[in-house]
Parts: C-alpha cells; sequence; structure tokens
C-alpha cells in the first residue's frame, strides 16, 4: 500500500473517531450533571481520554510516515510503536482509576453512605455512548488491519473499553432507576467489574508495543512460513541463521541461504529476487529483505 494511502486511511478513521469523542465528551459532562451522575462524569473523562489518544495517533503516525533518512536509516517506524505504548498506559490508568473509583464506593456503601440515584438523561448518554463507540471500535479495527498499523488498532480498542465502561454505567444507572436507592451500588460494581477488562486489554497492548521497541522476533509461525518460501526456491538447500524484527508497520528479515558453489552471480541474484518478491506477497511490500548467499560447501 502506497504510504500516503496509509496515511488518509489511518487520518480519515482518526478524525471520524475524534468528532465522536469530542461530541461523547460534551454529552456525557452535560448528562452527567443534569443527571446528578458520577459514574457519567467518570464515563466523560473516558471520553477525554480517547480525544487526547486521538491526537497522539496523528501526530506520531506522521512522524512515522516520514521517509528514511540518515539518522534514521530503517526509517521512523518506531514513532508509531512509541505512540500504541503510550496508549497502552494510558489505558491501562483509565482502567485502574475506573476500579480505584468503583471500589471506594463499594466501600462507602458498606460502612452506610448512600450514593445518589441518577436521573433518565445519564442513562440515555450512556447508550448513546455504547452504540457509538462500538460502531467506532468496528471501524477502526477493520482499518487497523487493512494498513497494518499497531497504533490504529491499539486506539481501536481504547474505544472499545469505552463502549465497555459506559455498558457498566448503564448498568449501574439503569439499575439505581428501575430497582430503587438500594441497588445504586451496582454503578459501582459494574465499573470494577469493566475495569478488569479495560486494565487486561491495556497489558496485552503493552506488552507487544513494548516487544517490537526491544526488537522481539517476528512470531514464529511467520518465520516458519519465511523459512518455507525460501526452501521452496529451486536450488536453495538450507536456510539459517534468520533473524526477524518489527519496525511500525515494516517487517524487517535477515537470513542465511546456501546454493551450489558453481552457480553464477546472476543465476544466484535472480533466484535471490524470487525469493524476496514471494516473501513480499505474503508478508507485504513494506518487508525489508537482507539475503546473504553462501556455497553449498561452505
Amino acid at each position: 500500500m502506497e504510504q500516503t494511502s496509509r496515511e488518509k486511511k489511518i487520518y480519515r478513521v482518526t478524525i471520524l473517531g475524534s468528532i465522536v469523542n469530542l461530541f461523547l465528551l460534551f454529552f456525557k459532562f452535560l448528562a452527567g450533571i443534569l443527571g446528578h451522575s458520577a459514574a457519567m462524569i467518570a464515563d466523560a473523562v473516558h471520553s477525554l481520554s480517547d480525544f487526547i489518544t486521538d491526537i497522539i495517533v496523528i501526530i506520531f503516525v506522521k512522524i512515522s510516515s516520514k521517509p528514511a533518512d540518515k539518522k534514521h536509516e530503517n526509517g521512523h517506524g518506531k514513532y508509531e510503536t512509541l505512540a500504541t505504548s503510550i496508549i497502552g498506559f494510558i489505558l491501562a490508568g483509565i482502567g485502574i482509576s475506573i476500579g480505584y473509583n468503583g471500589i471506594s464506593k463499594i466501600i462507602d456503601v458498606i460502612n452506610g453512605n448512600s450514593i445518589e440515584s441518577p436521573g433518565i438523561i445519564a442513562l440515555i448518554a450512556a447508550l448513546v455512548s455504547i452504540f457509538s463507540k462500538e460502531a467506532i471500535f468496528r471501524i477502526t479495527k477493520r482499518v487497523s488491519k487493512d494498513v497494518n498499523s499497531s497504533a490504529l488498532e491499539a486506539n481501536a480498542w481504547h474505544h472499545r473499553s469505552d463502549a465497555l465502561s459506559s455498558i457498566g454505567t448503564a448498568i449501574g444507572i439503569g439499575g439505581a432507576i428501575i430497582l430503587g436507592d438500594k441497588w445504586t451500588v451496582l454503578d459501582p460494581i459494574a465499573a470494577v467489574i469493566v475495569s478488569i477488562f479495560i486494565i487486561i486489554s491495556s497489558f496485552e497492548i503493552i506488552r507487544e508495543s513494548l516487544g517490537e521497541l526491544l526488537e522481539s522476533s517476528l512470531p514464529i509461525e511467520v518465520e516458519e512460513t519465511i523459512i518455507k518460501i525460501a526452501a521452496e526456491e529451486p536450488n536453495v538447500t538450507d536456510v539459517h541463521n534468520i533473524h526477524t524484527r518489527k519496525v511500525g508497520n515494516r517487517m524487517m528479515i535477515e537470513m542465511h541461504i546456501r546454493m551450489p558453489d558453481d552457480m553464477t552471480i546472476k543465476i544466484a541474484h535472480d533466484h535471490a529476487t524470487n525469493i524476496e518478491k514471494r516473501i513480499k506477497q505474503q508478508l507485504g511490500s513494506q518487508t525489508h529483505i537482507m539475503l546473504h548467499i553462501e556455497p553449498i560447501n561452505e
């Protein structure tokens, strides 16, 4: 995929998400104030964090799309991975904050304190948030797979976390409205459950992004596919010393292959070119491949 086309797709879906987040941010705050719902105000803060991560994605993807230069010979792809890490840590902080606030409210109820019953406008805001953020999640997730962007995928899960937190908010608010003041504790209980899912998702995002920053190898199944493609090329007798890593949306591959020692440079070069073409067809045109050719008897 052309880099400019990739950027445009990322920008379009991110800007769409930021518009939705900005609308939800103001709507939730208003609903939280008018509906006397602390849970909805907390949900509005979550939407604010979503809006901030949209800005992070736009800035870092712009930087990561710069061409290679003397200081960054492999390009600027790791800036996108860095953005993914930042989003993961923000998501973890949100999950922990939601869980802490929920536990605090549960303790208050246990100690005999009451939680104010929310109004219907808070429930409406929660339902609007659930449907709109789930839709944005699905759109963003699809585009992230299309353009192979880890930062965009992380942002998609951030949208999903907002939808999940709104589900918890809706359950708590709806339960309090339907069942009465004695059941207002449903709000913080649901919030704690949702926070656990958010934290788990954030840790997975952090683990993968830090793995890329620390230049972990590609998954074993991907390396096996690379070796299989190289070994299927005629006259290749062995594939070894394979080293792989990921930089942004690019896979970096280095490996040694053995060929007959009486083969001309031209023929060996043609075989190497065929291997590179087939790997790029499988893993993407942005894949960087470095082949070292050795004679069989070496």
